[in-house]
């Protein structure tokens, strides 16, 4: 269903045209996750849902992947208007 924006994430991924917020490195610290399961989940991950962000208006999607390791997790993110992937939070399934 979101397979254009997916790709597009795939994408900035690969590029290394993305940004993390402090939150999402502070979820990520907590849940001892490295930058790499975030980008693994986002290249092998499947969009479960799309929301909108009640402050910006920006779309913002559900990707659901695995770690390294292989465990399941949720990455939060949004494609910005400076063509930068947003990784706003990530947690633990």
């Amino acid at each position: 269903m979101f397979n254009r924006i997916l790709k597009q994430m795939r994408e900035k991924i690969r590029t290394c045209q993305y940004v993390m917020t402090l939150h999402a490195e502070e979820e990520m610290s907590d849940d001892d996750l490295t930058v790499f399961d975030v980008e693994h989940a986002i290249l092998i991950g499947k969009i479960m849902e799309r929301q909108k962000d009640h402050k910006t208006g920006e779309w913002k999607y559900l990707v659901k992947g695995k770690t390294l390791t292989g465990s399941e997790i949720v990455v939060v993110a949004k494609l910005s208007p400076t063509d930068k992937l947003v990784i706003i939070t990530v947690y633990g399934k």
